[in-house]
């Protein structure tokens, strides 16, 4: 597997997708892991399953604030599509991901991340990607949880 230094939200490593970061293309000769993975509906899958738990989940439902999930199932659609090289959309629309920050408001413990871990691994396995694709995606997303923890009690 590539080595990734990279932080959770300015893109993969060089190796996994040369040249990508926030804001700019992948030139035309190389493909994106967005593309590379089914581009849109797989991150619509992907995100439509951590939902699906998260929905049910007693330590992760409170932390969302909408009656519904709508929002964050696109809003978290949208970033990781542009962070795995699909479309600009998040950016546009939201600005930085600044992932630290807006998740600063929230008590995010070893068994919120934990429960997030859970769920997400069902979703990333559930998409049934070939083993560098799911090895590489599930680094990314075990480091990002990591690095959102923000209190080490629960």
């Amino acid at each position: 597997m590539p080595s990734s230094s990279s932080s959770p939200q300015q893109g993969p490593a060089q190796g996994v997708r040369p040249g990508l970061r926030v804001g700019r293309s992948v030139p035309a000769e190389q493909q994106s892991f967005y593309e590379a993975v089914g581009g849109h509906e797989t991150f619509v899958r992907l995100v439509d399953a951590f939902y699906e738990g998260v929905a049910e989940d007693p330590l992760l439902r409170p932390m969302y604030p909408e009656e519904q999930l709508d929002g964050a199932r696109e809003r978290l659609t949208l970033f990781l599509e542009q962070y795995w090289g699909g479309p600009g959309t998040y950016s546009e629309t939201r600005g930085h991901p600044r992932l630290r920050m807006r998740h600063a408001g929230f008590h995010i413990g070893p068994a919120a991340r934990d429960a997030w871990l859970t769920h997400m691994r069902a979703a990333v396995d559930s998409l049934e990607l070939p083993p560098l694709q799911h090895e590489v995606l599930w680094d990314y997303l075990e480091r990002a949880a990591h690095s959102l923890l923000n209190t080490f009690e629960d």
